[in-house]
């Protein structure tokens, strides 16, 4: 391999970047907005669950509970209803997700130390939320049970009642429980390995379709060195990017990076040169741009995106899927990515996904510079 014919190659692509201005800009200002887009709409939080209450007892007992809903931060009431056709209407129309209904005699009840009952009507349609839903408001209101039994035992002076089980919760790493701090990571690399793989798919169909291919093979450069050369200016518009990702997340999002720097951006390259040998196994593999572009994003966006656990756990998936998620060089990325960046874990643990990475690049490499030699034969 000669490296002043690497590097010819390197400025050729370079000169080709900075001439075409709008696909830079495209280039560097996508990710960005992809990641505030996804960033501010994407969210795994289930709170200001809109609720619609019929309250047809309408005593302090009934209102102290209305009020605890209310209070909570899970629960939004929209409005009170005088009927239960009324609570029926806003939830067909999506206007409500909860509907509670509290039944004649519930403070009498109450008062008197009988069980009480209470109807929860909740839109089934989205099962996950309307589950998570569920057990927010069991918990409601089985604390508001609690506190009366309390006030009961107090009342009658049995003291206070206490719990038979005090669970003392502690929460690591996300301390907020902030869905944002899951998915910021893993967005990363998700726009990364749509981003990379797309820019360079088209430049070997892009040779080809301008005739200039016949120019390059009739120079000494060899397939290997025309790959890398090629792949050292979309590297370091691919890391320009990743900085900027990077950024955006910790100062726009505010999630906690509290890892190695030097590890986040080790895997980070690792990861940035086997996506970008991707996109050229996949522009070498055909020589039409249109063709390589569609090709790239399907091998890049639907692993990186329903594959990698960037947003359903891998543990859910169906048996028969979870073997292919092995081969989804995203996964370990994105495993390395949420450590960095939640964790604050170092080389010792993550050094089985740095290795697949590295396995991951090598491989794709080796297939890259194969299929070109290819072509050129």
């Amino acid at each position: 391999m000669n490296l002043r014919r690497t590097r010819a190659i390197a400025k050729k692509e370079f000169l080709h970047i900075l001439r075409d201005v709008r696909s830079l800009i495209a280039a560097i200002a996508l990710p960005m907005v992809m990641l505030l887009l996804f960033g501010w709409a994407l969210s795994l939080d289930v709170d200001q669950i809109p609720t619609v209450v019929h309250d047809l007892d309408n005593t302090p007992q009934s209102r102290d509970l209305v009020q605890a809903f209310s209070g909570s931060r899970y629960f939004k009431v929209i409005g009170y209803a005088t009927d239960a056709r009324a609570i029926d209407r806003s939830i067909d129309r999506g206007e409500a997700l909860l509907g509670l209904t509290i039944l004649p005699g519930f403070g009498r009840r109450v008062q008197s130390g009988k069980q009480a009952d209470v109807q929860l009507a909740f839109d089934g349609s989205d099962s996950n939320t309307a589950s998570i839903a569920l057990g927010y408001a069991d918990a409601l209101i089985q604390a508001y049970s609690f506190g009366l039994k309390s006030d009961a035992q107090r009342k009658f002076g049995g003291g206070e009642l206490k719990p038979a089980v005090d669970a003392r919760v502690r929460v690591w790493y996300n301390t907020d429980l902030k869905s944002k701090n899951y998915i910021i990571p893993g967005l990363i690399a998700v726009i990364l390995m749509i981003i990379t793989a797309n820019l360079t798919s088209l430049t070997i169909a892009r040779e080809w379709e301008n005739g200039t291919m016949e120019q390059l093979l009739s120079t000494p450069v060899r397939p290997a060195e025309l790959v890398l050369g090629k792949l050292s200016a979309y590297f370091a518009l691919g890391f320009t990017d990743l900085v900027i990702c990077v950024v955006v997340g910790v100062f726009v999002f505010g999630v906690p990076l509290r890892g190695n720097i030097l590890l986040l951006f080790t895997a980070c390259c690792v990861f940035l040169f086997g996506a970008l040998c991707q996109g050229i196994l996949v522009s070498a593999a055909t020589q039409s741009q249109l063709m390589a572009y569609q090709l790239g994003s399907f091998t890049s966006f639907l692993p990186a995106f329903l594959l990698s656990g960037f947003v359903y756990a891998i543990e859910n998936m169906p048996k028969a899927i979870q073997p292919f998620t092995y081969i989804v060089p995203a996964r370990y990325f994105i495993t390395v990515l949420r450590a960095v960046f939640l964790k604050g874990v170092g080389w010792s643990m993550l050094w089985t996904q740095l290795l697949f990475l590295v396995l991951y690049a090598a491989i794709v490499l080796f297939f890259a510079s194969r299929k070109m030699r290819q072509k050129i034969a």
